[in-house]
């Protein structure tokens, strides 16, 4: 999936889980499973701001993942 040149350099939550095609609880299990390493950083995901450069690593890391399993809520 090709990103247009995006008007602005961050993207929040909301925004990364839509730019993806994804639903905020897949986005969610998707950061839960390949960027934080504790719950406590899972509380400040909705503060987290997101470049377009972590929009492409998750992006692959969704299309990896949905070969091996579902990116499945909870």
């Amino acid at each position: 999936m090709l990103f247009p040149r995006p008007s602005k350099g961050y993207f929040n939550e909301h925004e990364a889980a839509h730019a993806l095609g994804i639903s905020l609880e897949e986005f969610r299990v998707l950061v839960r499973r390949h960027i934080v390493e504790s719950e406590d950083e899972l509380s400040n995901l909705p503060m987290t701001s997101f470049q377009p450069s972590d929009l492409l690593l998750l992006q692959f890391l969704a299309t990896t993942s949905s070969r091996r399993e579902p990116v499945a809520a909870g």
